[in-house]
């Protein structure tokens, strides 16, 4: 038996938004399924790859919202506000924000033609675009809004591919990135100053120190068997370079994104090689963002408790990183083998769903407490404000374990594909926890 204790009067710091999501669950304009977000008090959405989204091709991505490049930039008449607007005003009216991404949809029919990847013709008026777009919603320009929306990324996943023609995001080279990012990121930051965040890149991964971890100063084994992706070394090639550029060139950076499909322990590594990076160039101060990441993306995966406890288990050890936000890759409603939160047929939650309405409720809480375990399972723990609401959610992804503990009038909440955060009988002195079971606990 484990032994579990959590001391709610040691404060840690806050419950950071590692359960906000990308592609929020969009159907039509109604936004009739964006109350699961408010049950669940996900923060924050990326916006990524919503360009061609119910409707076509009219949400969000800056061609689709300014549709002649060679139009006035400066004439409210030159853009197409009309569905994004939809869009942002029913997430913040969800209590959900957009995290905005300023670029375009993945092209995965690159080989055959790319038509919006290609490098904006001119990097100075693509950045006075993106200006406007921000004005729009943040200052009222245009007849738009006042949301405050801080969170504006510069493209996606630039570093895709080594070759531009195969590159599904970005048919460019990495120094024509890099000098994008220049421009854009120093124009907006000087028009909105802090009140906006500036970030990017959305990397796609850096594998790579996984096969040879000592070359890049980490101190663990190499992978036994080698992550053979051939993108790999241009993955960490495009890192290291770009923050070589942003360096030399003064570039603002308020936010350092990046991707991760890896389990949980290597999305660990990963995170410590950026905040190790990060800190010995400057940069220590900067909110990481593992703002795409999903470890049981595939379709053998979705709606099981393999899903749904690896995933928590992902939120939870990341939320003791550095890592600031992670937004989980997607919560789209519809048929994808990214999209684990929903049943594509049914447009209900699956179970992977339940880990992130767990931590939601500590989020609304606010405060993480101190809080250990000595067996298989990892937690995390809040508490209100005022001291009147407590959290703890527990997952377990070992073998299965009771877990003694102290925790009398507290309710346990059972989380697995039979069990859709269930009420269990709890006695507060033992906790039977399964593999593959999450459990939220709340008083």
């Amino acid at each position: 038996m484990s032994t579990f204790k959590v001391d709610f009067c040691k404060i840690k710091g806050e419950i950071k938004p590692v359960h906000a999501v990308g592609q929020p669950p969009w159907m039509g304009v109604g936004g009739q399924y964006l109350h699961y977000l408010t049950e669940a008090h996900i923060p924050y959405a990326r916006l990524h790859d919503m360009g061609g989204a119910y409707g076509g091709m009219v949400y969000v991505d800056v061609p689709n919202i300014f549709r002649d490049f060679d139009a006035d930039e400066n004439d409210p008449m030159s853009y197409d506000f009309t569905f994004t607007d939809i869009l942002v005003t029913k997430l913040m009216e969800s209590g959900c924000k957009p995290y905005y991404r300023l670029g375009v949809t993945i092209e995965n029919t690159v080989k055959i033609k790319p038509y919006r990847i290609i490098p904006p013709a001119d990097f100075h008026k693509w950045a006075r675009i993106c200006e406007h777009i921000i004005s729009h919603y943040r200052e009222g320009w245009a007849d738009g809004f006042e949301y405050d929306i801080e969170y504006w990324e510069i493209w996606n996943e630039c570093d895709n591919m080594p070759r531009p023609e195969e590159n599904p995001m970005w048919v460019g080279t990495k120094e024509q990135y890099y000098e994008l990012y220049d421009i854009a990121s120093k124009h907006l930051k000087a028009c909105f100053g802090d009140s906006i965040k500036v970030g990017g890149y959305a990397s796609s991964g850096l594998y790579g120190i996984l096969n040879d971890p000592t070359l890049y100063g980490i101190n663990m084994p190499a992978n036994t068997e080698p992550i053979p992706e051939y993108r790999n070394e241009n993955f960490m090639a495009f890192f290291l370079g770009f923050f070589e550029y942003i360096k030399a060139h003064n570039c603002p950076l308020d936010f350092f994104s990046w991707h991760s499909y890896a389990g949980v322990s290597n999305t660990v590594v990963m995170e410590k090689f950026i905040e190790k990076h990060l800190e010995e160039n400057g940069y220590g101060d900067v909110e990481i963002h593992v703002n795409e990441w999903n470890n049981a993306s595939t379709v053998d995966f979705r709606g099981s408790s393999y899903a749904a406890s690896t995933a928590c288990e992902m939120m939870i050890r990341m939320h003791g990183t550095k890592c600031y936000m992670m937004n989980y890759y997607d919560a789209r409603i519809g048929q994808s083998v990214y999209g684990g939160l929903f049943n594509p047929m049914t447009y209900k939650p699956l179970c992977t769903y339940y880990p992130f309405k767990a931590i939601g409720e500590l989020y609304a809480m606010g405060n993480e407490v101190v809080c250990e375990c000595d067996g298989n399972t990892v937690c995390l723990a809040a508490i209100s404000d005022d001291g009147e609401k407590k959290g703890i959610v527990l997952v377990n992804t070992k073998e299965d374990e009771a877990v003694e503990c102290d925790l009398e009038g507290m309710r346990a909440y059972l989380i697995d594909e039979d069990h859709m955060m269930e009420e269990i009988d709890f006695d507060g002195k033992v906790l039977e926890i399964k593999k593959y079971q999450a459990v939220l606990l709340i008083n």
